[in-house]
């Protein structure tokens, strides 16, 4: 199913993420991201998934937490507006939800069986709308976004935080070998 989003159906700061999400098949990427994920995050030691790029960085650990925890929030609004809430939803600070999480202490299988959990809990949601849900809105964060817009900023996020793995963690000359 294309569900490619209007400009009008998301704040501009989302198009970074959305401008990342090449396949208009939602559920294609979805799935296919996830099977990526796991495999490339399995093959890290806990010293590569506890790496900091710099200081004040979030570790690869706290990377994939983030996008889990983003992935649950930006998953309550798709639902809440695809069932025709009205109530503005709250913005929130990413910083300070992986400030205070775990992330850190937990095990790098553990945040991946977390983070496919909520995927495939949001591939469920998604496989449950018809074809009106897809166009509602709501604001969340001050801002107007429709529920295909959501399912996109979910996809084009996760792209957003692996290509920053790829390039400031995996191909930096600090990152440990083992």
């Amino acid at each position: 199913m294309d569900i490619t989003p209007e400009k009008s159906e998301y704040a501009p700061y989302y198009s970074s993420y959305l401008n990342l999400v090449q396949d208009a098949d939602i559920f294609s990427t979805l799935t296919l991201q996830m099977a990526s994920m796991k495999k490339e995050c399995k093959k890290l030691t806990d010293k590569q998934a506890a790496f900091r790029y710099a200081p004040q960085k979030w570790s690869i650990k706290e990377v994939i937490g983030h996008i889990a925890d983003t992935e649950r929030i930006m998953s309550f609004r798709l639902l809440s507006f695809a069932r025709g809430e009205t109530t503005v939803l709250p913005g929130y600070d990413e910083n300070t939800y992986v400030m205070e999480a775990s992330f850190h202490t937990q095990s790098i299988e553990d945040l991946l069986e977390n983070y496919t959990a909520v995927r495939y809990s949001t591939l469920q949601l998604l496989k449950s709308l018809n074809q009106e849900d897809w166009l509602k809105k709501g604001i969340a964060n001050s801002s107007g976004v429709s529920v295909r817009a959501l399912a996109a900023i979910i996809a084009g996020h996760e792209l957003h935080h692996r290509q920053i793995i790829r390039d400031r963690y995996l191909e930096s000359d600090s990152f440990p070998t083992t």
